[in-house]
């Protein structure tokens, strides 16, 4: 295998984020920017030579064309074999699963996550290393390190690979197997969930459902096991083909993006069910018949009933959330008696848990949850829960969700997101915030007494690495929260994001509105931060 050692320079721009290192195609496709990058992970390594690695992408605009350049790059470097979905797609929590399975060094996952896509949206790759999560901070830090002293990288002179054949093919010495990219994942799906019960369910029409793939990876997925594997009819799955510009849609599976589902689900004749799945298929949203989910209220439900679930019949170990995601899976915990640990945003932080067997289940706030079967979040994971849960309690969503806060209080929340802030002006919000932070505690504002006012920082209790500046926490005593956070997942400017939760165990108040509710922490939050002064914008950009 000729390889070839070509000269190059370094871009002081590619410190990977929350997920990996995003930015808009256009400066991926600049003269060695992406080579720079797969260069850079690959020299912080230990040594690769004979080892496999697994690739794959959410389809998005540049993700064939990255695909050939990484797989040339690969060989240059030693791997000795390399596993790619079919098309040279796979979904983030697919690629965990077959990193896992076939013991492989690590991934290359190409994705944007909920970004847009297009040839002029975005474009983004992490690696995953050999558990299947995430790359922790010390392995993005090196790449970091790496990619400001590049001045070379080596490519092996091969020719493309047909990723639409399904084959084995070697190429002197190196082998790249192009698989079916859902069959793997599928068969661990049916090892988790009672496929005969939802085949049922669904067949005498028990379940009714809908699921939006948003024209993102899920939907060969989606279409495997809904409607193939359960008999959900034809069409069940709505926007099911992967499309490089995601059908010029935005693949975040919220209220506002998810607009054709939210209508169906709103109405009189509404199915029993809905989902949607995002960009890379790792984050879910849920709906029920006039009822949509949150996810920090989804996350607490699948832990207070996942005895319903085969494979955690036996129990759980503990559980775990990011730091904005809502404190209702403590209540929970604490009635269950169960760990519960609070980590940073970024699902890299619950790897560590999962292989100590610390934690079985754990979420997010950002339509994300998932548990000890990979280490990612798994939008396909969270609607079967769901529709195992349906199918064996015999309750529709909103009869489960209100059974819930019945038991344990409901914790009213919303996020606020202030996209594409000048990254200047987001970062003078937070220097005020951090000023402002010792003259809160014990203040009294309207109904809510400050219980504790800090910027939230994390030591992992595994491996004792310390994660400072990762959220701004207001805390009353009556439960009630506000978080304020910068977003790790944005290509333009800076994400603000304003996280509000207010506890109500009273259940003569639970059916209250969300904005309604939290009125007066809206109007502290925005006090406090000084955002709209700040930053001239007169509202939020979304509100979920």
């Amino acid at each position: 295998m000729n390889i070839k050692t070509i000269a190059s320079s370094p871009y002081n721009d590619q410190k990977p984020g929350t997920s990996g290192l995003r930015k808009k195609v256009t400066i991926f496709q600049q003269r060695h920017y992406l080579a720079n990058f797969v260069q850079s992970i690959f020299n912080s390594l230990d040594d690769c030579q004979g080892k496999c690695l697994v690739l794959g992408g959410d389809g998005r605009y540049y993700n064939r064309e990255a695909i050939q350049i990484i797989i040339k790059i690969a060989a240059a470097n030693g791997f000795h074999e390399l596993i790619i979905g079919q098309g040279g797609l796979l979904s983030t929590p697919a690629a965990s699963h077959l990193i896992r399975k076939n013991k492989a060094y690590g991934g290359l996952i190409l994705s944007a996550s909920h970004n847009p896509g297009g040839a002029t949206e975005d474009f983004g790759i992490k690696y995953n290393i050999s558990n299947g999560g995430p790359a922790p901070e010390k392995y993005t830090e090196d790449f970091f390190k790496h990619s400001l002293e590049i001045s070379e990288y080596k490519i092996a002179e091969i020719n493309d690979i047909d990723l639409d054949k399904l084959a084995d093919f070697e190429i002197e010495g190196l082998k790249i197997r192009v698989i079916d990219p859902v069959t793997d994942y599928a068969q661990l799906m049916a090892s988790i969930f009672d496929f005969d019960l939802l085949k049922q369910s669904i067949s005498s029409n028990y379940i009714t459902l809908c699921f939006d793939a948003m024209h993102a990876i899920t939907g060969p997925y989606a279409k495997r096991i809904l409607e193939e594997m359960l008999g959900a009819p034809v069409g069940t799955v709505i926007n099911g083909e992967p499309l490089e510009d995601f059908g010029g849609g935005h693949p975040d599976p919220n209220l506002v993006h998810a607009k054709e589902l939210a209508q169906l689900m709103f109405n009189d004749n509404a199915p029993v069910f809905a989902a949607a799945s995002d960009g890379d298929g790792d984050r879910n949203m849920i709906l029920g018949a006039n009822i949509f989910v949150t996810p920090s209220d989804s996350l607490a439900i699948m832990v207070a009933n996942s005895h319903y679930i085969p494979s955690f019949a036996k129990g759980i170990n503990g559980v775990a959330r990011s730091m904005p995601t809502s404190q209702a899976v403590d209540r929970v915990a604490a009635a269950y008696n169960l760990p519960c640990f609070e980590t940073p945003t970024g699902w890299k932080f619950f790897g560590n848990l999962l292989d100590a067997d610390k934690i079985t289940i754990c979420g997010e706030e950002s339509f994300g949850s998932g548990s000890n079967h990979v280490r990612e979040k798994d939008g396909l994971w969270a609607v079967l829960f769901w529709l195992n849960l349906i199918a064996k309690k015999r309750q529709s969503v909103i009869e489960i969700v209100h059974e819930h806060w019945q038991r344990f209080g409901r914790d009213i929340y919303s996020r606020h997101d202030y996209e594409a802030v000048d990254s200047n002006v987001a970062n003078e919000i937070f220097k005020h915030l951090r000023q402002l932070l010792p003259t809160l505690k014990e203040k009294i504002f309207g109904d809510y007494a400050v219980d504790y006012a800090d910027e939230f920082s994390y030591q992992d209790p595994i491996d004792n690495s310390i994660s400072d500046q990762q959220g701004i926490r207001i805390g009353f005593k009556n439960g009630s929260r506000i978080v304020f956070r910068l977003s790790g997942t944005g290509t333009v400017g800076a994400t603000l994001r304003i996280y509000l939760e207010k506890f109500v165990k009273d259940s003569s108040s639970h059916q209250q509105k969300p904005q309604q509710a939290l009125a007066e922490l809206i109007k502290l939050a925005e006090k406090f931060s000084e955002i709209k002064q700040r930053t001239g914008l007169l509202e939020p950009t979304v509100i979920t």
